[in-house]
């Protein structure tokens, strides 16, 4: 059995590049599902790496009471106090989140970007955030220091520039990396001068903290629920963005598997009428091979290696093309969770690259299995007679 499966299938393979056109269909067709597929991913995977990279494991957020965002929640300075001098907690931040309209660098279309009011001890909170160009911006002045990915993304913020919002005109003074985080995607100001542009006197978004060494979060956390001067609740970095991209990378992922499954009905069609055709033509020495003593599992499983080495081959090159276009390519996002615009790069992972294979696999085997079994169930007679 195994040397007649052996031989079937090889003289099968061999057989192959005679039909370049029709075997082409399946390898291109497939091949558009998994690049459309992975790289869905990669973009889906990429969102979640910039925001988890956002995130350290001491660093946590102090925000309102069942807020679930930065933009919609507000601390007055008193509890940003309280805070500051709260055992367990050091280096308190409190900063100030909205929005911002700008243009969209290219295309001249409005975009959203995120403006970060914030005082002197957010840049102690961040230590991997460095100043790429420019200068840091002077407390009291109105004055823009701007993330790598803002200023790439958006028109009019490079070092020197002005720009009006908020009935002000801000200078463009600096550009700072966080190290592909998301505030590389954000614009920060001096604290004081955000809120009075913003109408938020007296008032931040959210405070950051440091936690003490070996101080255990849970007990933090009680004793901010504790506090009757604070109306506030404690929540690590790491939870909140991964609450964040949660609700996003979801729907992109989604929509990722929801077209790829389009496509690949459609790849799955074209593959069973390629693997018939292959069938039709081949009838005449199925049948004889038949008639010979062969029986009919090496014929399904000649037809099903042929069609699974197509969809591989297939698979293989989708991966590569989405790797070679799109690993770490830097793109932009807008409205992830409560972030606005969010720069971030494809990433394009083993793990992924893994499910496109898998994909494509499963999509050749269903594409071959019925001309497969239609080839071995089809009489000696009638596929002698089809030659």
């Amino acid at each position: 059995m195994f040397k007649q499966t052996f031989n079937i299938t090889a003289t099968n393979l061999r057989s192959v590049f005679s039909r370049k056109g029709t075997s082409s269909v399946i390898v291109v067709g497939i091949g558009g599902v998994v690049a459309v597929l992975v790289g869905m991913l990669a973009m889906s995977e990429g969102i979640r790496s910039a925001l988890k990279d956002t995130s350290h494991p001491d660093r946590v957020l102090v925000m309102r009471s069942g807020t679930q965002d930065e933009i919609t929640g507000w601390l007055s300075a008193t509890e940003v106090n309280v805070l500051k001098g709260m055992e367990g907690i050091r280096t308190v931040s409190g900063e100030l989140v909205v929005v911002v309209d700008l243009v969209t660098r290219g295309t001249g279309k409005p975009g959203v970007a995120i403006a970060r009011g914030v005082e002197a001890s957010a840049f102690g909170l961040r230590p991997g955030l460095r100043l790429v160009a420019g200068r840091f911006f002077q407390p009291g002045k109105d004055e823009l220091l701007v993330g790598v990915n803002a200023s790439g993304t958006f028109a009019d913020l490079a070092v020197g520039s002005e720009l009006s919002f908020r009935d002000k005109l801000w200078e463009v003074v600096g550009h700072f990396d966080a190290e592909g985080q998301a505030h590389d995607s954000e614009v920060w100001m001096d604290l004081p001068i955000a809120q009075a542009a913003f109408r938020r006197n007296g008032v931040v978004s959210t405070a950051r903290a440091f936690l003490d060494t070996d101080t255990d979060g849970a007990t933090v956390r009680e004793r901010i629920r504790q506090e009757p001067r604070l109306r506030a609740d404690l929540v690590s970095e790491r939870d909140f963005y991964a609450q964040q991209s949660q609700a996003k990378t979801g729907m992109v992922e989604s929509l990722a598997y929801v077209i790829a499954g389009i496509m690949g009905l459609g790849a799955v069609v074209a593959a069973i009428n390629t693997m018939y055709s292959s069938v039709s033509t081949r009838s005449v020495e199925i049948g004889t091979l038949r008639s010979l003593g062969f029986s009919n599992v090496p014929v399904v499983v000649s037809v099903m290696v042929e069609a699974l080495l197509l969809a591989l081959v297939g698979g293989v090159l989708g991966c590569a093309v989405v790797y070679l276009l799109y690993d770490g390519l830097t793109s932009s996002t807008l409205n992830v969770g409560s972030m606005s615009q969010v720069g971030f790069e494809f990433a394009v992972t083993p793990p992924l690259l893994l499910v496109g294979l898998r994909c494509a696999l499963f999509l050749g085997a269903i594409g071959g299995l019925l001309p497969a079994l239609r080839a071995a169930r089809k009489p000696v007679i009638a596929a002698l007679r089809a030659g």
